[in-house]
């Protein structure tokens, strides 16, 4: 098969290292990748929210399918323009990643099916903001109703920390994200990740995840996009896993279909483990970064057969095959991250790191400098990946593999997967 990824980041890479290893693959092109990507496939320069060229390039070579790694080519409708070329696509209708594209639709949608989920109010001027925060304590999360690239939210305290939340995402903080906001009620508990397949009519788990999205250790610091993860996630047991499937995921297909905006593709469900039960935090429309390169090396179904199963609406009798073994993913971010940091700084001795035994380093904010030297032009840069037969071996490896990467300008925390 003709396969075209879209994509350029951490997620891609491992999806990208996925795609090439299956017996199904012929030929996997990838727009526009990162040099990580290049042993892989061959790279294209074309950005992945121009979807003319996207369009253009799966019908070039003759794509048997098109694997869309980031949600803003899903959200603007990527996956819908292929269908009408009559390509495959893995990932959702513009009409169904609005669970990702728009927090309020999320949060309705969610209460119109009995979803649990917390307490929410989509506002889009200031005052009632602040009259929201106030009736919540100011114990509250603010959250740009639109994609802000994982940095759209705050988690506040006080009042005052969500009112001065409130007023910069409303005054263009995120642009057109933030134009209208969504208050929530601040649950409490640990947090995992729980990711499921859909083909419009059915779901299957696939896999669990716990990451860690504040940038230093102690979980103290500004939220990221993801500093680290571990799979399978330490706060989900089996009877947990079935609970989230039954009240939150089967809900969610029978919901899409019933309002005509079948899903399909894989769904990330952001989850707060209270003491009332599992209740939604986000969803995603694709798979999460780090997340997926915390769990893709532990696949051992065939991702292809996987994918495709989605869009024909096969996943009935589908079954997915995990490594039983712990992987854990530690994220090396450009110093500054996620406020300003500085590009162009060299990276050194990666293939050193995956000497390390089941150690992968997925690239993500990298490029080659003209004179061949790997350097850091992203905020999240590498994603280093190791297995072991339990959480703390796997940790073990993966801070191993870490400290063999000379890169003078980069941070990582020192506690992922920290039990």
């Amino acid at each position: 098969m003709n396969i075209l990824l879209i994509g350029s980041g951490g997620r891609e890479h491992a999806l990208a290292w996925s795609l090439a290893d299956s017996p199904l693959t012929t030929r996997l092109v990838i727009a526009p990748g990162n040099p990580g990507m290049a042993p892989h496939g061959e790279l294209r320069p074309i950005a992945a929210d121009d979807l003319d060229g996207l369009c253009s390039l799966a019908s070039e070579i003759a794509a048997d399918l098109v694997v869309i790694g980031p949600e803003v080519p899903l959200v603007e409708g990527l996956a819908d323009r292929l269908a009408e070329l009559d390509i495959a696509a893995f990932g959702p209708s513009a009409a169904a990643a609005q669970l990702e594209g728009s927090k309020e639709f999320a949060r309705a949608f969610c209460a119109r099916h009995n979803v649990p989920q917390p307490a929410y109010y989509p506002v889009s001027d200031y005052a009632a903001a602040c009259q929201h925060i106030d009736q919540l304590g100011g114990i509250c999360v603010i959250k740009a109703d639109g994609l802000a690239a994982g940095k759209g939210v705050v988690v506040a305290d006080d009042a005052e920390t969500a009112k001065v939340a409130a007023k910069s995402m409303l005054d263009g903080q995120f642009g057109d994200s933030g134009k209208r906001i969504v208050i929530e009620q601040r649950i409490s508990g640990p947090e995992a990740s729980l990711f499921a397949l859909l083909d419009g009519d059915t779901a299957i788990l696939m896999a669990t995840a716990q990451d860690h999205k504040r940038a230093y250790d102690n979980d103290i610091g500004p939220n990221t996009g993801g500093m680290g993860a571990i799979s399978p996630s330490p706060r989900l047991d089996k009877v947990l896993e079935d609970q989230v499937m039954q009240q939150i995921v089967h809900p969610v297909v029978r919901g899409m279909a019933a309002e005509g905006t079948p899903y399909r593709g894989v769904l990330y469900v952001g989850l707060m483990l209270t003491d009332d039960g599992p209740q939604v935090i986000e969803f995603n429309c694709r798979f999460g970064d780090p997340e997926a390169q915390v769990i893709l090396p532990r696949l051992k179904t065939d991702i292809v057969s996987a994918m495709l199963a989605t869009t024909t609406a096969s996943l009935h009798h589908f079954d997915m095959r995990w490594d039983a073994r712990a992987a854990v993913t530690v994220v090396m971010a450009n110093k500054g991250y996620p406020g300003s940091y500085e590009k162009g700084s060299v990276i050194m001795d990666v293939d050193a790191a995956e000497t390390v035994a089941d150690c992968h380093v997925f690239h993500a904010g990298t490029a080659l400098a003209d004179n061949g030297d790997l350097i850091a032009v992203g905020g999240r840069v590498l994603a280093v990946t190791a297995l072991g037969d339990d959480a703390a071996s796997a940790r073990r490896h993966a801070y191993e593999a870490v400290a063999k990467i000379d890169w003078q300008n980069g941070f990582y925390r020192n506690d992922i997967a920290k039990i």
